[in-house]
């Protein structure tokens, strides 16, 4: 039999799967191109204030780790999409690499991939569908945002090499969910593998560039990251630097291709390690158990979040040389809607840092649902554990992780910005609060897992798609002027703006009111239905 018969089968699976998912995320791309470049191309209006925006970001090493360096200091286009080269990369990187697992190693390990396995499917069938679909979804990304710059203003060869440049990061990590995907026996741990690679390629990169002295620069060419940036979008378009993602990402397939050969439907390379026959005290009890399945993931984001707070606190004493026309103070100032050009930054990247969180809440959360389909639920519920314990353990872990991960970048900012201010004392607590009143609108998406899962457990990943859209509404609401009762949509929207802000008790209250009350719905709708 043919080993890739069956292939197309298995891709009009995955898009019937994936009908609303990859189309959310595909507009949310493409928006978050457009949006960033419409919203800088008023802000630098001649050479000379680009020159100035642009050296004293190459000027902060904080900048150039978190974003990289700008090649070309007169170029609008690469000024407008600087902090979404590497940034940018490494999320379609990752939606690239969690596509081909969900279609790979997800499926082995809900059997569903052996059933289909007993019918006309070719060996290589599942993984070539699954790239197919991760690579067609970023390549489709990349040329609608190389479309949509275009349609804004920037040249048409520098749109075409930042959509390159977003596509070639997708290519480079599906490659390596596709490896990945043949290492364990678990989804989650390939994702987890895949971060890894992520986050090492993101390092490296930033050691490369920022290199003040030119002798490391050599690291930055160890990166998949690194290599997408060498495309030099709107700073000389080198298409060429492209043919070094296509020769990794071959590489890495023909590796996982081997491997299938290799081993058993449902095994991987890396045997999971048996446990004791006995469980220790520590485990008797179910939140111990959603402890020990959550640690993992919160002791990685929480170190990932610590540095991002670092960073964004040593950014903010130089931000007020980064926006030197009074165009950009007055968007910067309109998007944080604080006093001063420095606080408008921290309360606008804190809410950044909100979203981010929110991710991990949903993904928390959506370890109910995993738990369930994996038949992991079931067991333990046959015991003395109750319906609510068990929710209540997932969602407990859910809450208090996204509370840890923001209180942590908000104490790392406030250590990281007082120190570069000279007032330790007063950003501390400052940027505590302002990373505290994230809290509210972060419980209330986590709520929005829980309600789905109740009552629509199906539709539960419907989640990420609300995501997406409540980071459109909140980034780039006010920049496309969109009515007031589109912007009230998102929880985002009513979270008070500190440092600086106004703070209303209000909106925190109900905030929290609707998150407890989705979150309860989603209990008691548990209660009432049938498990799996």
């Amino acid at each position: 039999m043919n080993d890739f018969v069956g292939t197309g089968t298995l891709v009009r699976l995955a898009l019937r799967r994936d009908r609303i998912l990859i189309p959310v995320w595909i507009v949310v791309f493409v928006i978050t191109a457009a949006g960033s470049a419409q919203a800088s191309i008023d802000l630098y209006p001649d050479v000379q204030s680009r020159i100035e925006a642009a050296r004293t970001s190459n000027a902060s090493p904080a900048l150039v780790s978190l974003y990289g360096r700008i090649f070309d200091e007169t170029s609008l286009g690469e000024l407008s999409l600087f902090k979404l080269t590497a940034f940018g990369a490494v999320l379609v990187g990752l939606l690239a690499a969690m596509l081909v697992v969900r279609h790979t190693r997800t499926e082995e390990e809900n059997g569903r991939l052996e059933l289909l396995s007993a019918g006309v499917v070719g060996r290589y069938a599942a993984l070539a569908a699954a790239l197919i679909v991760s690579s067609g979804t970023v390549v489709l990304i990349g040329l609608l945002s190389a479309l949509a710059l275009i349609g804004v203003g920037l040249p048409a060869s520098g749109s075409l090499a930042f959509g390159l440049l977003w596509a070639s990061a997708g290519l480079s990590f599906a490659g390596v969910g596709a490896l990945t995907a043949q290492l364990t026996e678990g989804a989650r741990t390939a994702n987890g593998f895949t971060g890894i690679v992520l986050g090492v390629s993101y390092v490296l990169r930033a050691i490369g560039d920022s290199s003040t002295d030119g002798k490391s620069e050599w690291v930055s060419w160890l990166s998949p990251i690194g290599w997408s940036q060498q495309i030099r979008a709107y700073a000389g378009d080198r298409f060429v630097v492209v043919l070094l993602p296509l020769v990794f990402m071959a590489l890495l397939v023909a590796c996982a291709m081997a491997l299938i050969r290799r081993r058993d439907v449902g095994a991987g390379l890396v045997r999971p390690r048996p446990g004791p026959a006995t469980g220790a005290p520590s485990l008797r009890s179910p939140l111990a158990l959603a402890w020990r399945l959550h640690r993992g993931s919160l002791y990685g984001w929480g170190f990932a979040f610590l540095l991002l707070g670092l960073l964004v606190g040593n950014i903010a004493s130089n931000v007020d040389g980064f926006v030197t026309s009074d165009s950009a103070r007055e968007m910067v100032e309109k998007l944080g809607g604080v006093n001063g050009i420095t606080d408008a930054f921290l309360a606008t990247e804190m809410g950044m840092v909100g979203l981010l969180a929110s991710a991990f809440g949903i993904q928390a959360a959506l370890r109910l649902r995993s738990e369930e389909t994996a038949l992991r639920a079931e067991p333990l519920l046959a015991t003395g554990v109750s319906r609510a314990q068990w929710v209540g353990s997932h969602v407990l872990m859910a809450l208090f992780g996204t509370a840890v991960l923001i209180l942590v970048a908000g104490l790392g900012s406030g250590i990281s910005s007082g120190a570069s201010l000279g007032n330790m004392g007063r950003q501390v607590p400052r940027m505590l609060a302002a990373a505290a009143v994230q809290l509210p609108a972060i419980w209330l998406v986590t709520g929005l897992v829980v309600v789905l899962f109740g009552f629509a457990p199906k539709l539960v990943t419907g989640a990420w798609v609300l995501f997406g859209v409540f980071l459109l509404i909140g980034q780039f609401g006010s920049i496309f002027d969109l009515p007031q009762s589109v912007m009230n949509l998102s929880p985002y929207g009513h979270t008070p703006r500190l440092p600086g802000g106004d703070f209303s008790v209000a909106p925190v209250i109900w905030l929290t009111a609707i998150a407890a009350g989705l979150t309860g719905a989603g209990f008691a709708s548990f209660r009432r239905r049938d498990v799996g």
